[in-house]
C-alpha cells in the first residue's frame, strides 16, 4: 500500500514536500517513482529512485527544482518541489515496482491515490 500526503495550494515560487509511506506487498519495491496527472494531459513521469543505491533519474521539467529521496527506516519517499510553476499543477501519485528505476507508468505495480499540488500564479 501506498499512501501520499504534503500536496496543497501555494504559490509560484514557493516549496511543498510530498510523503509517500509504504506498507505491505509494496513493501518489497526495489524502484519508486513519483508521477503526476494534469487534466487533459497524461500521466507523465517525475523522478524515479532505486530504493537500495538511491541512483535517481529525472524529467527535464523539473531537474533542478524538485528532489526525490527516501528514508528506509520510515518507509518513507519524498518529492520535495521547489521553485514550483503553475505548470507544475498536477495530481502527484507515487508508485512502486520489484525492477529497476523506470520513467514508464505501466512498469510500476503499485500506486498510490495521489495528492493534489496546486500552484496558483
Amino acid at each position: 500500500q501506498l499512501v501520499e500526503s504534503g500536496g496543497g495550494l501555494v504559490q509560484a515560487g514557493d516549496s511543498l514536500r510530498l510523503s509517500c509511506l509504504v506498507s505491505g506487498r509494496a513493501g518489497s519495491t526495489v524502484a519508486m517513482g513519483w508521477f503526476r496527472l494534469a487534466p487533459g494531459k497524461e500521466r507523465e513521469f517525475v523522478a524515479t529512485i532505486d530504493w537500495f543505491t538511491r541512483d535517481t533519474n529525472y524529467a527535464d521539467s523539473v531537474k533542478g527544482r524538485f528532489t526525490i529521496s527516501r528514508d528506509n527506516s520510515k518507509n518513507t519517499l519524498y518529492l520535495q518541489m521547489t521553485s514550483l510553476e503553475p505548470e507544475d499543477s498536477a495530481t502527484y501519485y507515487c508508485a512502486a515496482r520489484s525492477g529497476a528505476r523506470s520513467i514508464f507508468p505501466r512498469e510500476y505495480h503499485y500506486w498510490g491515490q495521489g495528492t493534489q499540488v496546486t500552484v496558483s500564479s
